[in-house]
C-alpha cells in the first residue's frame, strides 16, 4: 500500500460530467494527516507511519497522548471563538498507523492531503456503519412474515428454529432478532470523481459506510478491477 488518508463523511450529493451524465457521489473532508510517529523493523518488529487526523481541545486529550503528540513536534495553538479562546492541537482526535511500502519517504510532521489520490483513482473505503438498534428478524435478515388475519398467531415472528429431537440445538447462523448495525464495514473499488486539494475534499462515486462525521478510512484497493 503507498496511499492512504484519514477522512471524516460530510454527506452526499451529485456531479454532472461534460456529457451529461450525473453520478452519485460522498463528499469525504479528507485530511491533513500529520505524520507523529515513523516504525521501523528494527525498533518495532515492522514498517508503518502513524498519523494524527482531527482538530481537538488540548483539555480533551490524556496526558499520554499530549506527550506523545509533544515528543513528536506538535505544537498546540491558540484560537479565539469571539471573545473565548481554546487551545486546540492541528491533530490528535484520530490516531491511526498506515503500513505503506514507501514509509522510509516520510518524516515526522510530515502532511498528507487529499492530493495524494487523483480523479479516476480506485479505494477501499472504511468505516462504521450507522447503528440501527434492537431489529426484528425481518428487518435484520430479510426474513418474510406470516398470515396477518386475525386467527393468525405468526405475523412478524422469525418462525421455526430447527428441529426438535435432532441435532436438538439451534444451527449457528441462524436469523434472529438482535443488534444491527454499528459494525465496521469496507467498501470495495470506489472510484475517484474528482478531488479539490485547495478544500481537502474528495468526492467517491457512490456511497460510502458511515454516518455523517464519521471517521472514514480512505485505501488503494487491493482488489483492483479491470
Amino acid at each position: 500500500m503507498k496511499k492512504a488518508i484519514l477522512a471524516t463523511k460530510v454527506g452526499m450529493t451529485q456531479v454532472f460530467a461534460e456529457d451529461g451524465t450525473l453520478t452519485p457521489v460522498t463528499v469525504l473532508q479528507a485530511g491533513p494527516c500529520i505524520v507523529t510517529q515513523i516504525k521501523t523493523k528494527e525498533n518495532d518488529g515492522y514498517d508503518s507511519i502513524q498519523v494524527a487526523f482531527g482538530e481537538i481541545r488540548n483539555k480533551l486529550l490524556s496526558k499520554p497522548v499530549t506527550g506523545h503528540l509533544n515528543k513528536a513536534g506538535m505544537k498546540s495553538s491558540v484560537v479565539k471563538n469571539g471573545e473565548e479562546q481554546r487551545e486546540v492541537y492541528p491533530g490528535g482526535r484520530f490516531i491511526r498507523e498506515f503500513r505503506f511500502e514507501n514509509t522510509s519517504d516520510y518524516k515526522l510532521l510530515d502532511t498528507i492531503k487529499a492530493d495524494i489520490f487523483a480523479a479516476g483513482d480506485k479505494v477501499d473505503a472504511t468505516a462504521i456503519s450507522k447503528g440501527k438498534g434492537f431489529q426484528g428478524a425481518i428487518k435484520k435478515c430479510g426474513q418474510s412474515r406470516g398470515p396477518m388475519a386475525h386467527g393468525s398467531k405468526f405475523h412478524r415472528h422469525q418462525g421455526s428454529n430447527g428441529s426438535s429431537s435432532d441435532p436438538s440445538r439451534v444451527y449457528k447462523g441462524k436469523g434472529m432478532p438482535g443488534h444491527m448495525g454499528h459494525v465496521r464495514v469496507t467498501t470495495q473499488n470506489l472510484e475517484v470523481v474528482k478531488v479539490d486539494p485547495e478544500n481537502n475534499l474528495i468526492l467517491v462515486k457512490g456511497a460510502v459506510p458511515g454516518s455523517r462525521k464519521a471517521l472514514v478510512t480512505l485505501k488503494e484497493t487491493v482488489k483492483a478491477q479491470k
